[in-house]
């Protein structure tokens, strides 16, 4: 059988670019893996975009017509949301699954479904419902600008967060290439269970502080329980960005779910 095509929906600040390595180990291996840049992020470091901010339907819309186009062309897809990417990854879902596409005579479709250390809500909840669960002391402070876009408050102290087992420099290097991230996406609920039709995976990073773990196994509680289905879990030591920090493991993480669906 062919190998799946794999999209990656970072999460919010984050630009497609920041997965490269990641992306370039992993098209070592063989298979074809593309980043998605979202509406409601920013196009470069500490900037929005022009006009209104985008919600997270945007978002979702924008997810849904780049795994069309790769359905569309016959392709098997994987597509893959990290943190806040998890919200619009779900969002964008229906009408995508490979057995829906092939009632209606289709080729190509989703097949599987994978949250990377990611917000999952439940319908009618939404990314910031998700972040209320968060400790105070791992909310990582954001300033909105009166353009609706967020920005890092500190990133020493966003850096201390989301990347805790990398020096602080380092860490707050990369917080400093973020762009800005649009505020309204955060309270927009999700309106359809993505998860419950696709298989799903799910990248459980064990020492995350920005998701913490019992915010993340919510979201795995979450899933089966409206699916029916067991979520396949990978547990692995690492923080909130294991693209940078656990960079082995989430190849492996990723490759595991490409030879998977192969075999389906």
């Amino acid at each position: 059988m062919s190998k799946p095509t794999i999209l990656l929906v970072p999460g919010s600040f984050a630009l497609p670019e920041f997965y490269n390595e990641m992306f370039d180990k992993i098209r070592a291996k063989g298979y074809d893996i593309q980043g998605i840049h979202k509406p409601t992020v920013g196009l470069s470091a500490g900037q929005g975009r022009p006009g209104p901010a985008p919600s997270m339907y945007d978002d979702a819309a924008h997810i849904a017509k780049e795994v069309e186009k790769v359905a569309d062309a016959g392709k098997d897809v994987v597509l893959i949301g990290h943190s806040y990417g998890g919200v619009p990854v779900t969002e964008a879902v229906k009408g995508l699954p490979k057995k829906e596409r092939e009632a209606q005579g289709k080729k190509g479709g989703l097949v599987n479904l994978a949250y990377m250390t990611c917000l999952v809500p439940a319908v009618g909840s939404s990314a910031a419902d998700v972040l209320s669960k968060v400790p105070d002391d791992f909310k990582t402070p954001f300033a909105i600008g009166e353009d609706g876009w967020m920005s890092h408050v500190s990133a020493e102290t966003t850096g201390a967060i989301i990347m805790q087992t990398v020096p602080l420099e380092v860490a707050a290097g990369w917080v400093r290439k973020m762009p800005n991230h649009s505020a309204r996406s955060f309270a927009d609920p999700l309106t359809y269970p993505g998860y419950r039709n696709v298989p799903v995976s799910y990248l459980f990073c064990e020492i995350d502080q920005c998701i913490p773990p019992g915010v993340q196994q919510e979201g795995i509680d979450i899933i089966e329980k409206e699916s029916g289905n067991k979520v396949h879990v990978t547990r692995i030591h690492a923080d909130h960005c294991p693209n940078f920090t656990a960079m082995d493991e989430t190849v492996d993480w990723i490759v595991d779910i490409a030879e998977r669906v192969q075999k389906q």
